[in-house]
C-alpha cells in the first residue's frame, strides 16, 4: 500500500504525451506578426499556451482585461499577486480594436480578480463586451469571469451584456479548493454557475485541472456537482507547475484516464467535454457556442 509520504511526493519528468508541437501555419504567422507589430496583449502569447497555433489557426484568441496583477494568490496560478494598478477606462476600446485588427472570429475574454474594486471589475467587463460587439458584430464571445465574490449585481452586468458563453472555472475538487484557490470557495463557485444558468446565460462553462492530488472519485463528484447546476461545457486538463514557488504536480494523468472522464461527462449530459493533458479553458472554445 502506498504511504502518505509517497502519495504527496511530487511527480518527476514530463511524460511523452505532454510534448507540444511548435505553432505553425499561415494564419498563425499572420496573427503573430500583428501581435508583435502593434504590441497587442493576448493570454495566448503571455501564457505560452500549448494550443496557440491550433486556436489562432481557427480564428480564436484569448485576451485578459483589468491589468496583470491579481488580488488573490492561488497556489496554481502564474499571474502576479499584489496591489493592482488603477483601472484603464480606455481598455474596452483597446481590446475591441485588437480583436478587429486580428480579425478574430471567436474571442475569449478573461481577467484577474479585482477584489479591490467595489464592482469587482464588472463594469469594465460589460463595457468590453459591448465595445467588441460595436466594432466586430460578427465576432462571438466567451467570458471567463472571476466569482465577483458571489455578488449578484456584478454578475448581472455580465448577463445583461449577453456573451455567447459565460465561463467560471472550478479549477479543482472540493477537498483541495482551500489549498489550490486560497481565497475562493467551492460552493460559491457552484452558486455563481447555478445563478448564471438560472438567469438567462445562453451557455455556461467551467474547467478543472488534474494532477494536484485529487482522486478519481473526487473528480467524478465534481462533475456531478457541475452538472447539477446546469453546466453545459466542461474542460479537463493537466496541471503544470508555473514555477518552483507554486504547488507541485503530484501526478501526470494518462490519456486513457482523460478519455474515461470525457466519456463519463458526456454520459452525465454535458453538451461538450474537452478532456486531455493539454486542454486549457479556451481550448476549442469556438465549438462551445454550438
Amino acid at each position: 500500500m502506498e504511504s502518505v509520504l509517497e502519495a504527496n511526493k511530487p511527480a518527476t519528468g514530463k511524460p511523452k504525451w505532454l510534448r507540444v508541437k511548435l505553432p505553425t501555419g499561415k494564419k498563425y504567422t499572420e496573427l503573430r506578426g500583428l501581435v508583435d507589430k502593434y504590441k497587442l496583449h493576448t493570454i495566448c502569447t503571455s501564457g505560452s499556451c500549448p494550443n496557440m497555433g491550433e486556436c489562432w489557426g481557427e480564428g480564436t484568441a484569448t485576451f485578459m482585461i483589468l491589468g496583470n496583477i491579481c488580488t488573490r494568490s492561488c497556489g496554481f496560478c502564474g499571474v502576479k499577486t499584489g496591489r493592482p494598478e488603477t483601472v484603464d477606462w480606455d481598455e474596452p476600446e483597446k481590446v475591441a480594436r485588437s480583436i478587429k485588427l486580428m480579425n478574430i472570429k471567436h474571442a475569449v475574454l478573461t481577467s484577474v480578480d479585482r477584489d479591490d474594486l467595489k464592482d469587482g471589475g464588472s463594469i469594465i467587463w460589460a463595457e468590453t463586451i459591448k465595445a467588441v460587439r460595436r466594432m466586430s458584430p460578427g465576432t462571438t464571445m466567451e467570458t471567463l469571469i472571476p466569482d465577483f465574490q458571489g455578488i449578484e449585481r456584478n454578475i448581472d452586468r455580465i448577463l445583461e451584456a449577453a456573451p455567447e458563453v459565460i465561463s467560471h472555472n472550478m479549477e479543482t475538487v472540493r477537498r483541495l479548493t482551500r489549498e489550490v484557490r486560497i481565497q475562493a470557495k467551492y460552493d460559491r463557485s457552484l452558486e455563481v454557475l447555478r445563478y448564471l444558468k438560472a438567469n438567462g446565460a445562453k451557455r455556461t462553462k467551467s474547467g478543472i485541472m488534474l494532477g494536484l492530488g485529487e482522486t478519481e472519485e473526487e473528480v467524478i463528484q465534481t462533475m456531478h456537482d457541475l452538472r447539477n447546476v446546469g453546466l453545459d461545457v466542461l474542460t479537463i486538463g493537466q496541471y503544470l507547475q508555473p514555477s518552483k514557488k507554486h504547488l507541485p504536480v503530484k501526478e501526470f494523468i494518462t490519456p486513457d484516464q482523460f478519455k474515461k472522464y470525457e466519456e463519463i461527462g458526456l454520459n452525465l449530459g454535458f453538451r461538450h467535454v474537452e478532456s486531455g493533458a493539454l486542454v486549457r479553458s479556451s481550448y476549442k472554445a469556438q465549438k462551445h457556442i454550438l
